[in-house]
């Protein structure tokens, strides 16, 4: 399959991991269907990538809007044969004992269940036409357990074994789905760094540095591509030598 004739939705598009993603696979001729709530920062992206990136506003805690979106992306660019799963939120800082309920919630509702509306909305056809690749965004703390972050951990626990259950469920079917776990980087879900802040999310790095978007981008762009083939349900690290399994 010629990447020239691949449709990619990035969701989350508008920073981050999502941005940098949509930018690689633009770079490589797919046209890239940017999702994120936030239209006007998918908008500035899509300026910035060019021809290849179109914005839509889409808001993954909402089953119809997901739908009606892949619909709308379809008729726009054509059918995508890409989906990664990139939208995401850490949600407060905060012992168990006083973590907010309504705030698990909804870190839950954007990082899980966003995740499964969009697969949802993407394997029935990805599975009719005989080839698909989903990437979905996890992270190093849903494999080592960061405290103080339980939604955060618990929700990209669960994309960890989302995508393991997907690979097998799809295995024979052209869909494969692999997972990224990431260790941090200097993105907006991070907020301000101060020089603390930093330590400690460097403190288990062996690199003793950031992951940077574009080397995520690289590894998703990969696991997107016809070259990724046979590889699914899978977790690949990219985290700077801190993966303790």
């Amino acid at each position: 399959m010629s990447p020239v004739t691949q449709v990619a939705v990035v969701t989350g598009a508008a920073s981050g991991l999502g941005r940098a993603i949509a930018h690689r696979l633009a770079r490589e001729g797919i046209r890239v269907a940017l999702w994120d709530v936030d239209l006007a920062g998918a908008q500035r992206a899509a300026a910035e990538i060019g021809a290849f990136a179109t914005p839509f506003a889409v808001d993954i805690t909402d089953t119809a809007a997901v739908r009606t979106a892949w619909s709308a992306t379809k008729s726009a660019l054509g059918g995508p044969s890409i989906l990664v799963n990139s939208a995401g939120i850490l949600g407060p800082s905060a012992g168990i004992a006083s973590y907010p309920e309504d705030q698990w919630h909804r870190v839950i509702d954007i990082n899980l269940n966003g995740t499964f509306r969009c697969c949802q909305a993407a394997v029935p056809d990805m599975v009719a036409g005989g080839y698909g690749r989903i990437v979905n965004i996890a992270s190093i703390a849903g494999k080592d357990g960061n405290p103080n972050v339980a939604a955060y951990v618990a929700s990209k626990a669960a994309v960890i074994a989302l995508t393991k259950s997907m690979g097998k469920e799809l295995a024979t079917s052209g869909v494969l789905v692999n997972a990224i776990t990431p260790s941090a980087s200097e993105t907006a879900i991070f907020g301000e760094l101060t020089d603390e802040r930093r330590a400690k999310l460097l403190a288990n790095v062996p690199m003793a540095r950031m992951v940077r978007p574009e080397e995520v981008a690289d590894l998703a762009f990969w696991l997107a591509s016809p070259a990724c083939s046979f590889s699914t349900g899978a977790v690949f690290d990219i985290s700077g030598g801190r993966a303790t399994y």
